[in-house]
């Protein structure tokens, strides 16, 4: 363990940036979404990247345990946008 307020180790950087940059990837493609909706080419197809070419028809189950039903894929997405859970698998 390191002592607080020293920097990061050279792999300690490369796990926090590599977080970041996922992290930036999934707040954009969910601004795309908020502004375009799910009906948008690119937004499907950002779905269909994430779910192995195919937009899951509804309903939707989540690990989430307050909420774990939802109508279809896009009510899940938006709702993961909107949490900031980005990482919420179904």
């Amino acid at each position: 363990a390191q002592q607080p307020g020293t920097p990061l180790s050279d792999q300690e950087y490369h796990q926090f940036f590599k977080f970041l940059r996922i992290t930036i990837q999934a707040s954009t493609a969910c601004h795309l979404r908020e502004l375009y909706g799910c009906q948008n080419s690119l937004v499907q197809r950002l779905d269909e990247y994430e779910n192995h070419g195919v937009i899951p028809p509804g309903p939707i189950c989540s690990e989430l345990p307050g909420n774990p039903f939802f109508h279809n894929f896009c009510t899940f997405s938006l709702y993961r946008c909107i949490m900031k859970k980005y990482f919420l698998k179904v």
